[in-house]
C-alpha cells in the first residue's frame, strides 16, 4: 500500500475559506439557505464551514443540520453486517429553502442520490446544491456534479481518498492511497 498526501492542514484551511466565500457570494445572508452535512463524514466539513461563516465572516443565524442516509442507500441490504444508523438533526424547515448538501468526498454519486431521497421527508426545497471537499472526477456512476468543490482529483478505481479531520482523527490531512 502506497500513500501520498493530497492536502495538508494549511491547504485544507485555505480551501475551507474559499468555499465559505463562494457560499457567501451565492447565498448572501443565508436567510433562505440551510446547510446539511451528510452523515457520517460530511458533518465535520459542515461544522467547519458553519464556524467559519459565523466567526470569521459574521454571518448570523445560519441554519445547519445533519442528515443520515444509511437506509436510503441502494446498497444497504447487500451488506453482510447489520448497518448502524447515524443521527439526523434537522430542527428547522427546509420547505422553500435553498439546501446545500455538504460531504467530504464525491465518489460514485450514490450517497448524494440517497440524500436527495432522504431530504424529501423534511419538505420540498426550492433548490439543492452540493458542496464537496474532494471531487473524484472519473468515478461517477450517476450524473451528479458538485456546485462547489475544494479540489478535483483524477483517481482510478484501485485508489482511495482518505480525509482525516482534527475532530475525529487528531489532524487535518487528506491522503491518496494506492493498493498495489
Amino acid at each position: 500500500m502506497n500513500q501520498k498526501i493530497l492536502l495538508n492542514s494549511t491547504e485544507i484551511h485555505i480551501i475551507l475559506h474559499r468555499l465559505a466565500c463562494q457560499l457567501i457570494e451565492n447565498h448572501d445572508d443565508f436567510s433562505n439557505t440551510v446547510l446539511i452535512g451528510l452523515q457520517p463524514r460530511g458533518i465535520f466539513l459542515a461544522e467547519r464551514l458553519t464556524e467559519i461563516l459565523k466567526n470569521e465572516y459574521s454571518i448570523k443565524n445560519i441554519k445547519s443540520g445533519t442528515l443520515d442516509i444509511t437506509f436510503y442507500r441502494d446498497d444497504f441490504r447487500r451488506r453482510d453486517e447489520p448497518l448502524e444508523a447515524n443521527k439526523t438533526n434537522i430542527d428547522f424547515t427546509i420547505e422553500n429553502k435553498n439546501v446545500v448538501f455538504i460531504d467530504d468526498v464525491l465518489y460514485s454519486g450514490r450517497s448524494i442520490r440517497a440524500a436527495l431521497s432522504a431530504i424529501q421527508s423534511f419538505g420540498r426545497p426550492t433548490k439543492i446544491e452540493l458542496l464537496v471537499l474532494i471531487d473524484r472526477r472519473f468515478s461517477r456512476h450517476l450524473p451528479i456534479q458538485p456546485n462547489y468543490k475544494g479540489r478535483q482529483i483524477d483517481v482510478i478505481n484501485n485508489e482511495k481518498v482518505i480525509v482525516k479531520w482534527k475532530e475525529q482523527e487528531g489532524e487535518d490531512i487528506i491522503y491518496l492511497i494506492k493498493n498495489d
